[in-house]
């Protein structure tokens, strides 16, 4: 098993978690599930902590990638308090889950090599260009996920021994020819069908609907026909986006400004460096030093002694660097130098000991006037559309406090319009009005019981309102007379689809008897013949039905997309041995199998693992 668990690291599975490992610390920081320090502990799993600050950081970056893709339902959803804690558990679970899988790893003495590391980094598409390992690429994006090369390496280090265990289940697992053979002809049967459709709203016109029956009907649904409570609503708004319709800049402003931070449209002064990292050997830095200025080629030595795997196969080539992005001391030394090929003395930084040579350097450059204009002029309106936001904001917070029965003085104050609703509820409110916070407003006793207005709310970033309810009317279930129309409609509707679906039956019934008489008694024949498989809105009741017997046709009934009732002949089944598709079915089923087998692994060892835990309430 051990070689198998060895010879699992260049395996299929690898590059698939190597590429979750890559696309997680790129887009969501992953960095900080490094992060240690703090007394706090979240969970406890054996002997090992997790601490708090790392799971308060993989919580929010889990939190940030569910709401880019799910937006505002998500954060619907996070305003429940109960689907908060199950969700800061799941975050939880995933952390203790690795550190168990890290832990089953170690007890089988697994280990990665500096070797298997830096071949894998060299060889991650993320980090090339053009098929080749890029330099520029690697330091741009470890620096934007606040890595060192060394603290990215250790980061991939773990996660490839836990990977390990992951790979060997996939190693083992099969699946047997029958089943994908089973599965393949499940998944890809097609049913020949012919059709026709009992149209719900033609028996709806043929019904008769009785007083009692409306009476009825309107006692057993009265919550359909209850009005909820409404009220009617008056709202001021204030914005920076609308004040920004009021400014004008002119072109002394735009030069002004151009002229006062000209640094921000300069490009900053880079240089290009390479280095060779010596750790903890002060005397072998300083020896290879002596080498260089002997003469010795800096590549070729920074590709046989540099300990950065990075940037050594590149002859220590570091690419372009700008000041604000590297350790203190390095930076320092690495602008210090003035000629192309010059080379420092050893440099000490947090990582070790540093030669560093410049190989070319880039100057500061302004962009000229013209090309910025466009962005000066929006970023002034921006800047006094918010000033003068914050200044009014101030300003209504005050008068809609001394003038509370009215918003006419507060409209005066910020010269803004007072907007009227009709009677409202929570359901059809105005978007502007359906914020939590203005909601609760609304059903505070001052607004809604006193008529007072309520404070400034904000209902997004420099955007606030203030509201007050004119109107209010209670919740009240509809008199019968106002609601007859609906309630007719409503009986027939209901009446004509039982029709419809009786009717149904009966004709199915005799067609399976060898009576097809009921289908001119109808008035109706059935469709061309057509092929459908699991995707068709009539799949489910199809699919139900009996294998046709020889020539002899199935009948059934079915639903439209519509709720009209559809008589369905099923006349012949087939299937498809197609090899492609049965190599996917093969393929998910290994996966589905390898999930199964990796859930019980971590099953066993929550089972026979102390954990402990600390950290769910969000803080």
């Amino acid at each position: 098993m051990m070689d198998r668990l060895r010879e699992g690291v260049n395996g299929i599975a690898i590059k698939i978690i190597l590429g979750l490992i890559i696309l997680s610390f790129v887009f969501a920081g992953v960095s900080s599930y490094l992060v240690g320090g703090g007394s706090s502990v979240a969970a406890k799993v054996g002997h090992t902590e997790i601490d708090r600050s790392s799971f308060e950081q993989a919580y929010q970056n889990q939190r940030n990638r569910m709401q880019s893709q799910g937006g505002n339902q998500f954060s619907a959803m996070m305003g429940d308090p109960q689907y908060v804690a199950a969700f800061r558990k799941n975050v939880l679970d995933q952390m203790i889950n690795d550190e168990l899988l890290q832990q089953y790893a170690e007890s089988l003495n697994l280990r990665i090599s500096d070797k298997q590391v830096r071949d894998l980094l060299l060889t991650m598409p993320e980090f090339q260009k053009d098929g080749k390992f890029n330099q520029d690429i690697y330091s741009a994006t470890l620096r934007r996920a606040g890595f060192s090369a060394d603290s990215f390496a250790e980061y991939l280090r773990k996660n490839l021994v836990r990977s390990q265990v992951a790979n060997s289940i996939q190693a083992s697992e099969f699946v047997l020819p029958t089943e994908v053979k089973m599965e393949t002809q499940l998944l890809t049967q097609q049913r020949d069908i012919q059709s026709f459709t009992l149209n719900v709203a033609d028996f709806a016109k043929q019904v008769k609907v009785t007083g009692d029956e409306l009476q009825a009907y309107y006692k057993s649904h009265q919550e359909a026909y209850t009005r909820p409570e409404q009220v009617k609503v008056a709202y001021l708004e204030l914005s920076a986006e609308q004040l920004k319709k009021s400014i004008t800049i002119t072109d002394a402003d735009t030069q002004k400004y151009y002229q006062d931070h000209l640094d921000k449209y300069s490009s900053k002064g880079q240089r290009k460096v390479a280095h060779i990292l010596i750790k903890g050997d002060e005397a072998k830095a300083k020896a290879i030093l002596a080498q260089l200025k002997g003469g010795a080629d800096f590549a070729t030595l920074a590709q046989k002694d540099s300990a950065d795997v990075g940037s050594a196969k590149s002859g220590g080539d570091l690419g372009w660097i700008e000041k604000g992005v590297m350790d203190p001391e390095f930076e320092k030394a690495a602008f210090s130098l003035k000629n192309k090929g010059e080379i420092s003395d050893v440099v000490k930084s947090s990582f070790g000991y540093h030669i560093i040579m410049l190989e070319d350097e880039k100057p500061a450059q302004a962009k000229p006037y013209a090309d910025v204009v466009a962005s000066i002029k929006a970023d002034l309106i921006d800047e006094k559309a918010v000033d003068k936001f914050y200044k009014l904001q101030t300003k209504l917070e005050s008068v809609a406090f001394e003038s509370p029965d009215s918003l006419d003085d507060s409209a005066k104050a910020v010269d803004g319009t007072i907007h009227k609703t009709d009677f409202i509820s929570e359901a059809n409110a105005p978007e502007i009005l359906k914020s939590k916070d203005v909601l609760k407003a609304l059903k505070s006793s001052d607004v809604k019981n006193e008529g007072l207005n309520s404070s400034v709310i904000e209902i997004a970033p420099e955007h606030v309102v203030v509201v007050r309810i004119e109107d209010k009317r209670s919740e009240t279930v509809l008199p019968f007379e106002q609601v007859k129309p609906q309630l007719e409609q409503a009986v027939a509707a209901s009446k004509g689809e039982q029709e419809a679906l009786s009717t149904a039956q009966k004709m199915v019934k005799s067609l399976k008897a060898g009576d097809d008489s009921v289908l001119s008694a109808q008035n109706v024949s059935f469709g061309k013949s057509q092929t459908i498989d699991r995707r068709s809105p009539l799949a489910v009741n199809v699919y139900a039905m009996p294998h046709p017997a020889g020539d002899k046709p199935v009948y059934g009934q079915s639903r439209d997309q519509q709720g009209n009732i559809v008589v369905v002949k099923l006349n012949k089944v087939t299937t498809n041995d197609n090899a492609q598709f049965a190599q996917q079915i093969s393929n998910q089923l290994l996966q589905m199998n390898n999930q199964q087998d990796l859930a019980a692994i971590i099953a066993s060892l929550r089972e026979t693992t102390s954990i402990e835990y600390h950290g769910l309430k969000e803080q």
